[in-house]
């Protein structure tokens, strides 16, 4: 009894041991989780303000892009509209873009009343090394693209990690594609045909069923093979029947500011060809 107790008392220490550095180690990775994300936000931080600050004027109408790092540039436009006294005018690429101009108290106008913009400033999922970018993680591309198409300068804003030198080498989830609901099994089968991997329909997660666009449209998200010549798919694709608008974004952005690890600011240009 004595040797089973000795055995029992053995095992014991082992497991607890084991426990507690099964714990220390889920700390850590916790911790280091942690420190990334926090990183993260302050790269996109950096790289709001600095869009802001550079091309943002007086008089001007502005375009509010979506997403996570938009918020920080609505952060800083209303914090310059108060301490410079500007006169500016937001148009919103979305719910989310017109609530945060609301809660700012910014003057909130639409393309009807504005149809030309003198600046739009948008994230992205993934930036190339041309400035092609991939938009619509957040299911707001189509008014996204609108309102950048209206713009006379298109700014984009993303942290570190949102930088590649090809489309899909950061950004894995693919290329979010607006769809007529009746139309997405075709769709699908049209672009897994013609151009290769899958087109998926992307599924809620706080509601049973499909993901909603706020033009209450379906999004299918295109898992691309390889790199593509992106205008001539970005055409292709959009003349498929039932398709609305690509979340790629081709030839439109001006210039792209990326909040960086080392708490600097990197400016990327199109390429002059």
């Amino acid at each position: 009894m004595r040797l089973q107790g000795c055995v029992f008392s053995s095992f014991s220490k082992l497991a607890a041991g084991f426990l507690s550095s099964a714990s220390s180690r889920r700390k850590h990775v916790c911790l280091l989780s942690q420190s990334a994300n926090i990183m993260a936000e302050e790269a996109k931080k950096l790289a709001a303000y600095a869009a802001v600050d550079n091309h943002v004027q007086n008089n001007q109408v502005v375009g509010v892009g979506s997403g996570s790092t938009i918020v920080y540039a609505v952060d800083r436009l209303a914090e310059r509209v108060r301490q410079e006294k500007l006169n500016i005018v937001c148009v919103p690429t979305s719910f989310q873009a017109r609530q945060l101009i609301l809660q700012h108290g910014l003057t909130l106008s639409d393309l009807d009343r504005h149809p030309e913009l003198d600046v739009a400033i948008d994230g992205a999922d993934e930036v190339d090394a041309e400035l092609t970018l991939i938009k619509g993680g957040g299911g707001c591309l189509t008014q996204e693209k609108i309102v950048a198409g209206c713009a006379k300068h298109f700014i984009v804003i993303a942290d570190y990690r949102k930088d590649s030198k090809a489309l899909g080498q950061q950004w894995k989830k693919g290329v979010p594609i607006e769809v007529i609901p009746m139309a997405y099994v075709p769709v699908s089968r049209a672009i897994a045909k013609r151009f290769g991997g899958e087109a998926n329909l992307r599924m809620a997660v706080s509601k049973a069923g499909p993901v909603v666009t706020d033009n209450s449209n379906f999004i299918l998200d295109w898992k691309f093979e390889r790199a593509e010549n992106w205008k001539e798919v970005n055409t292709a694709i959009k003349m498929i029947p039932g398709v609305v608008e690509t979340g790629l974004f081709v030839g439109m952005a001006e210039r792209a500011y990326f909040g960086m690890e080392d708490g600097t600011v990197q400016v990327r240009d199109p390429s002059v060809n």
